[in-house]
């Protein structure tokens, strides 16, 4: 029987792609060996190429982001043709370095990178556009900062905050950031941010972390702030309001009113 905590180790996006990853390899083997008994013969990239597809359809099975799709599927087949091309083996532990640095959330936090699409975007500024100027806006998790910025550029007499512990993110989002002067980046956990100074708080994490989330807007956030989660809801606690969005894996923004303020 899983237990709980093996459950929630395998909820790690990581974990779940070096899963897909091995099971592809051992169907991979037994196919191999299958078709060792007929006569037909194929390639090593042509076998690389299959095991990638099964790594990126096993991964799509386990609930991984279409992001990791891509990488499962490219895998085996980049590492074939690297060593093909003899390339030196620094660049192995660079693309490895690359890669945590980019996951590091994912690793610690089990929140993966998920980045907030166009129509995401529209409905932000819709209901920003509702509240009284100047507002101060958070964005916990923030990535690139693409959301943040063009929001920033949006309402310029807001204040625009993104918090980010990925390294290789927090770099990119805080150099994107620098020539706007109503947006920073800070190099932070969002469980050390003081929500109580945001009137609105934005979120696109995963299921894992929000119910811990919620008990800490609860104590945190003023009356009349807004709490506003991508896709992911709150376990027993309904959103007060909720905008469709269907742009992929993002289904809708949860709005939820703090103290009984009113959302319109």
């Amino acid at each position: 029987m899983t237990t709980g905590r093996e459950r929630t180790v395998l909820r790690l996006p990581l974990l779940r792609a070096l899963l897909a990853q091995g099971l592809a390899v051992a169907l991979m083997v037994v196919l191999v060996y299958l078709l060792a008994l007929l006569p037909w013969r194929l390639s090593l990239f042509s076998i690389a190429l299959l095991q990638g597809v099964l790594a990126a359809v096993i991964g799509w099975r386990l609930g991984l982001s279409r992001w990791w799709w891509w990488i499962n599927l490219a895998f085996l087949p980049a590492l074939l043709l690297m060593q093909r091309a003899d390339l030196p083996a620094w660049l192995f532990l660079l693309g490895f370095v690359v890669l945590l640095l980019v996951n590091w959330n994912s690793l610690r936090e089990q929140v993966p990178l998920y980045l907030s699409g166009r129509k995401a975007q529209q409905r932000l500024q819709q209901c920003l556009g509702e509240r009284e100027s100047p507002l101060r806006f958070i964005d916990l998790g923030c990535g690139t900062a693409g959301t943040l910025l063009q929001l920033a550029r949006q309402f310029p007499r807001g204040q625009f905050v993104g918090v980010e512990t990925a390294p290789l993110l927090f770099v990119f989002a805080w150099l994107r950031c620098l020539l706007q002067e109503n947006c920073s980046i800070r190099y932070q956990s969002l469980w050390q941010v003081e929500l109580r100074e945001f009137d609105v708080v934005y979120c696109f994490l995963s299921p894992v972390p929000m119910p811990r989330l919620w008990a800490k807007a609860q104590v945190e956030m003023r009356a009349g702030s807004w709490l506003i989660s991508n896709t992911f809801e709150i376990p027993g606690a309904p959103a007060d309001r909720k905008l469709e969005i269907n742009e992929g894996r993002q289904t809708a923004l949860l709005l939820w009113r703090m103290k009984g303020a009113e959302i319109r």
